[in-house]
This record gives structure tokens, sequence and C-alpha cells, in this order.
């Protein structure tokens, strides 16, 4: 809870410092000359999904690898690399990268015209790899690759002392077993659930790292992106649905120990519970988009500071990147820390979950003392 507190305390001094910087910019007269720095586009862009993984820019010249864009469209594929789009300034076969307005960061297709969107036609489905689905696909294939040979390896010395990659990993594993999942759904029928959850725990935890790490193949920030973080909830909620027991929905529908007026006319119990299943996988969304994603912003907030004031004044500049990038280091151990807990609390409460939909309740005789 401290985490959170100091991670709130720190985003809401840095937004203060920005806006306060910001309207101090807008409030001079414009000038002509070079762009002035915008720290929300650049916190934007380096945190959302693109097309694109961009690399650097060196003066006015972007450097980024083209990613593969598919999109249906009137019932037919159209493929293309991103780069025919050069960095969002031109128009290719038809269809625009928007950078503005409803559609923004969206590929839409343009009317006869050539210029203006075809308000008329849908947009076409899109289909594309982008920068997060290439990332998922690293993790797929490097978790793959990891876990094989590691099971591998113990097939062949089941007896054997782990070496290399399977005494880092062989912890790990003993962690999610021991710690999470027996003691939330029990000796009994853990096993079911544990490629799920280890699945689910290493997943997330290589992507919490990878989001660290600014170079290829790092850099996406996958688990900061609630389209992603709903699937892994929607998995969560689907297991926990098709697993619970009768014992489970019945105390959904008609709870013990509740007053009957509660219950009837009007299911006031019987809704908050059906509430309650479907915020479980929502408050397991929310919580791991805005923890990673708070990090990531306040890590670019506090290296947007040193451009800020350095716009101002040079000296202003100098001595604000001291602080900033002791903060953003400090951020980025706090970050590091945050990439575990994240994968635990997500993995321990969706084995809460289940542990508790498929609990046995069994039946006592009322004891009389």
């Amino acid at each position: 809870m401290r985490i959170k507190y100091l991670i709130t305390l720190i985003a809401l001094w840095l937004s203060f410092c920005i806006s306060a910087v910001a309207n101090t910019n807008e409030s001079e007269p414009e000038t002509k000359g070079p762009e002035k720095f915008n720290a929300g586009k650049m916190i934007v862009e380096h945190i959302v999904d693109n097309h694109e993984w961009h690399i650097a820019t060196l003066g006015e010249t972007p450097i980024a690898i083209p990613l593969p864009i598919i999109l249906w469209d009137n019932g037919k594929f159209e493929c293309f690399l991103s780069s025919n789009f050069d960095h969002h300034t031109k128009i290719y076969k038809g269809y625009k990268l928007e950078t503005e307005g409803e559609h923004k960061g969206k590929i839409v297709k343009l009317a006869a015209d050539g210029v203006s969107v075809d308000k008329e036609a849908a947009l076409p489905l899109d289909l594309s790899i982008t920068k997060n689905v290439v990332s998922i696909f690293f993790t797929v294939a490097m978790l793959c690759l990891i876990f094989i040979s590691v099971a591998r390896r113990f097939k062949r010395n089941p007896n054997s002392a782990p070496k290399g990659l399977q005494s880092m990993m062989e912890p790990l594993i003993l962690f999610v077993r021991d710690d999470i999942v027996k003691p939330s759904i029990g000796e009994k029928r853990y096993k079911k659930y544990m490629p799920f959850l280890l699945t689910l725990f290493f997943f997330i935890l290589f992507n919490n790292l990878l989001g660290l790490i600014p170079l290829i193949p790092g850099g996406a920030n996958v688990t900061g992106n609630i389209a992603v973080t709903l699937v892994l909830a929607l998995f969560t909620f689907f297991i926990t649905s098709f697993s619970a027991n009768r014992q489970y929905w019945a105390h959904i529908v008609n709870a013990p120990g509740v007053p009957w007026w509660l219950k009837f006319p009007i299911p006031l119990m019987p809704i908050v519970e059906l509430i309650g299943v479907i915020t479980k996988p929502f408050v397991l969304m929310v919580r791991l988009f805005a923890n990673i994603m708070a990090g990531h912003i306040i890590v670019l907030g506090f290296m947007s500071l040193i451009f800020i004031f350095g716009s101002m004044s040079l000296v202003a500049g100098y001595g604000v990147s001291v602080v900033s990038i002791a903060f953003a280091i400090f951020m980025g151990l706090l970050e590091l820390l945050v990439a575990f807990i994240q994968a635990y609390v997500f993995t321990l409460l969706s084995a809460l979950y289940i542990g508790m939909a498929s609990e046995e309740h069994h039946q006592h005789e009322e004891i009389i003392h």
C-alpha cells in the first residue's frame, strides 16, 4: 500500500510541475523556429501501441522498424508495410494512418478525392502486427524456449541437482506452486490449474520486465495496455466460471445467513453477488493496467522535465536534470519491484477466485452446545 501512495504522490507532483511549466509556455507569444517540446505528446507516443517500432529520432528524421499492416476491407485483405505511410505523413492505396480527430491512431479509408475521410465507408478491420503484438510474440517464444528446455532437462535427469537455467527457474516455479496455487486452491485440485497460473505469472512478469528495457525487443507497453489486461482477466473469469461448482452458484443466488427480505421480493443480495462476480475480473484488469501505466508515465515525466526547463533556461535544464535522473533511476528500481509484485498479485487473486469457486462445501449437522 505504501508503494501505491508513493507512486500516486510522485505522479501528482509531476503533473503539477509539467502543467505549471506548460501554462507558462502557453502564455508566451508564438515565435517562429523549431517546434517546442511537447511533454504530453512524447509520453503518449511512448506508452500507446503503434504500427511501427520507433527507435530514435536523429534531428528531424525518425528511425523506426516498419511492421506489417493487415487490413480486411470490402471482403479482401490488404497487406503492406507501415513504412509506406512514411511515419504517418503519406497516403498508401487510399488508406491513411490518422494522427488527429476521433479516429486518431487508426487506419482510415479516404474518399474519392484522396484527401478527406470516407465517412460513409466503415473503418477497415485492422489485423496488423503492431508493436505490442510483436512483443507478445517474442515473450511467447521466449517462454516456450525456456520452459521446454527446462522440462526436457528435468525429464532426462529428474534426480539430479538443477543447473544453469533450470536452477534459476525452478525456485520461481516452486514459489508459484507452494506459496500461491496450493494454499489458494487446495492440495487435491491445484494440479489442474497449474499450467494456466504458471503461464499467467511468467507472461505478466516477462512483459513487465521487457517494458523496462528501452531497447528492442523491450520498450513495448504490453501490460500497460488495457486490451491485454482485459484478455488476461477474461481468461481468469471464464476458467473461474466453468470451474465453479453448484454450491458456488447456489450461494450467489441464495446467500446463506442473509435475511429473506434482502432476497424477496426484490433480489438485492443476488444482484450484489452477481455484480461481485463481474467486478473481480474488472479489478484484475484495472490494477495491472494502472500500475504499469503509471510507472511508465512517471519515468517519462521526469525525463520531460529536463527538456521543459531546458527550453526556458540552460542552467535550469542542467539543474533539473540531476533531480530528474535521480528520481528516474529510483522509479526504475521501484518499477522492477512492481513488475514482480503485479505478476504475483494477479496470479494470487486468480488462484483465490478459482479456489473459492471450486471449493467443496461440506454440510455438517448443527451442534447445539
